[in-house]
């Protein structure tokens, strides 16, 4: 990982604190914790069967498939929520689809199709994350689900600071807090309240953005747990264990990345990340790349080489999709989107001429000064 990553830390022998945690898992007693994660679900499994026992934040993904088939295997009576991302993709609504079928009660929350629109456009231009809207909602529309329904506990998946590195002490989280949601949940320094009257939006509109209070989290005493403090998480296992309950990969490799079984929902996507590497000079490629180096499933010199090939490519396409219509959506003319990501792009980290003006190839693709994150 390179030193640009926000939160990471890089020790004085130049290890970063993911791979400090994947020291660390090498001596954790993985029986123990499964033990303390049966404890905790018998503690909050309804008795009577009244209420559901857990909620699980689901997008159709490997991930989710992967903690709802852990779930009912554990005797849970889970309760599985989706907030619909902004662009869902064919492949995405045939995995949300799948994931229905494994056998739960399912809720889909979609917020103002045309006030999300706008959302996206503003948080593209303001912070440069497109996806920031969809972000705010994975973490909320889950919490005031589960108020609404009396169900205490919700049971997410990673801590991505396990994975890719963040403070000690959020690392060391096994409960997903307000503070945590707040903090790493995605919200960039962008409040949900500081879109009220922008573009004639309303704070009505803004509902499913926002937590509950705290009368009403107390009230019905919601927690969350990481699904991967208690098991040991690994993305490409939970790949082969929900493919083999039906879930889809792309036929390919997707646009930016190593693999074929990530983020296949959104199809705006691939702007998101493309301004993750204007930022910080890398990319989904290089994510993924890492997680496999620290799992012993590919050499580093390997990976350099690969993620040259795959990492911040100019999102023509994604999943397929034509760049010029998720912009149309948002109303945005592809000249314009070019403009912002001149301005958000972190000159230091990229070639540019005698005059500071960024030099791009015939297809719009910048050049690392530096490809080796030495």
């Amino acid at each position: 990982m390179p030193e640009t990553k926000p939160d990471l830390k890089i020790d004085d022998e130049g290890v970063c604190s993911a791979c400090r945690y994947m020291e660390k898992r090498e001596v954790i007693d993985w029986q123990k914790r499964r033990a303390e994660l049966v404890e905790i679900l018998e503690k909050y499994r309804s008795k009577d069967g009244t209420r559901y026992d857990c909620v699980i934040p689901v997008s159709g993904g490997k991930d989710s498939h992967y903690q709802t088939i852990k779930m009912l295997d554990m005797g849970m009576n889970p309760l599985c929520v989706t907030s619909t991302t902004c662009s869902l993709s064919a492949i995405g609504r045939k995995n949300i689809e799948n994931l229905k079928g494994l056998g739960v009660d399912y809720i889909e929350v979609t917020t103002n199709r045309i006030v999300r629109r706008k959302m996206n456009r503003l948080a593209l231009t303001e912070i440069g994350d497109i996806s920031w809207p969809e972000h705010v909602c994975i973490f909320t529309i889950p919490v005031r689900v589960a108020v609404r329904f009396n169900v205490p506990l919700i049971v997410w998946g990673e801590n991505s600071q396990h994975e890719y590195g963040g403070p000690a002490v959020a690392a060391e989280n096994k409960v997903l807090t307000r503070r945590w949601l707040e903090e790493f949940g995605g919200m960039l320094g962008l409040r949900v309240n500081d879109l009220v009257g922008v573009e004639g939006i309303e704070k009505k509109h803004l509902i499913q953005y926002r937590y509950p209070d705290d009368e009403a989290l107390s009230r019905v005493g919601v927690t969350g747990i990481f699904l991967g403090y208690f098991l040991p998480w690994d993305g490409y296992s939970n790949v082969l264990i929900s493919q083999a309950k039906g879930f889809d990969t792309y036929h390919k490799s997707v646009e930016g990345a190593l693999v074929n079984y990530e983020n296949l929902d959104n199809q705006q996507t691939g702007i998101h990340d493309y301004f993750k590497f204007l930022k910080y000079g890398f990319g989904r490629a290089t994510d993924q790349a890492c997680l496999h180096i620290r799992r012993g499933r590919l050499m580093r010199e390997e990976a350099v080489e690969i993620v040259k090939e795959h990492d911040g490519k100019f999102p023509w396409v994604y999943l397929g999709h034509g760049i010029e219509e998720v912009l149309e959506d948002i109303d945005m003319s592809i000249d314009d989107f070019i403009r912002i990501c001149d301005q958000f792009t972190n000159k230091k980290l990229f070639l540019t001429d005698s005059r500071g003006n960024l030099k791009k190839d015939r297809h719009g693709n910048l050049t690392k000064i530096n490809y080796d994150n030495v």
